[in-house]
């Protein structure tokens, strides 16, 4: 409460006076929360930054349009093809460097041609030197001798994470789609058909290729500081800068035209510059 009371002193003292010191209020406990999400006449939208339970309750209390996340189970999909040094550093990356990020994994696929390979079984190793817990899904449990998984719809946000074997890219898709939150999802994979395939149908807000989830971030993707990351469809989607929130306005300039059911009336459209 101290910091942000702060933060908003420095923020609000550089507002110019002609629009005034109260552009930016100040939340000071979590019972003005519960008021302000009554407020659908006057706030059109809340940002919520903080765990999935925080989230989910305030999606759950308001009327108000909320753009965030409530989960972000990444997964990373090892294929068959895959260049394993490759796959270890993208894994653990995805992984150890920052575990409670939302853009983290939380779910490791390999294809089952690769189950107890050299490769896979020094990734693992790796994995376990960084103090990864694994939990296995049912073939990883039976075959890896691991812990099994309660659910494949759960977020760690720790040194942890499911693996689990599947079939092919298909199957690692139609696993995505059914267990994952649409945040960000990879495909490690030398085949460009099935590269192809990943991308176009995981839907998710984020789908890479042979690169780290960590890289789904506001400030990684360019659009300067990040005020959210959205796993809706509408408006914004994946991780969101202040032009992700800015919406259209039409401005119309004519000399009294009427429509008249468009009688006689050729539209040509074409673009001019803002003025």
């Amino acid at each position: 409460m101290r910091s942000n009371t702060i933060l908003h002193k420095v923020i609000t003292s550089v507002i110019p006076d002609a629009v005034g010191k109260k552009l930016i209020g100040l939340v000071k406990s979590k019972d003005e929360i519960a008021d302000l999400l009554k407020l659908d006449d006057v706030i059109d939208l809340v940002i919520p930054r903080g765990s999935n339970r925080l989230v989910s309750q305030i999606k759950a209390q308001t009327k108000i349009p909320v753009l965030g996340h409530a989960d972000g189970i990444c997964h990373v999909y090892i294929d068959k093809s895959a260049d394993m040094d490759m796959a270890k550093r993208i894994v653990l990356d995805a992984k150890v460097d920052y575990p409670a990020a939302c853009n983290a994994m939380e779910t490791l696929l390999v294809h089952k041609d690769l189950n107890k390979t050299e490769g896979l079984d020094d990734l693992l190793m790796e994995l376990a030197k960084e103090g990864v817990v694994i939990y296995g899904g049912p073939v990883a449990h039976d075959t890896l001798k691991v812990p099994k998984v309660d659910s494949f719809h759960h977020e760690y946000s720790s040194m942890a994470c499911t693996l689990e074997f599947v079939d092919d890219v298909q199957s690692a898709i139609d696993h995505i789609n059914r267990y994952g939150s649409a945040h960000t999802d990879c495909i490690i994979t030398t085949d460009k058909r099935s590269a192809d395939t990943f991308l176009q149908q995981v839907d998710s807000a984020a789908v890479f290729h042979n690169a780290s989830t960590r890289f789904c971030d506001g400030t990684r993707f360019g659009l300067g500081a990040e005020v959210g990351i959205s796993t809706g469809r509408i408006h914004a989607r994946g991780p969101v800068g202040v032009d992700g929130l800015l919406t259209t306005r039409c401005i119309l300039r004519g000399s009294g035209q009427v429509v008249n059911g468009d009688k006689g009336v050729v539209y040509t459209h074409k673009d001019l510059p803002l003025q």
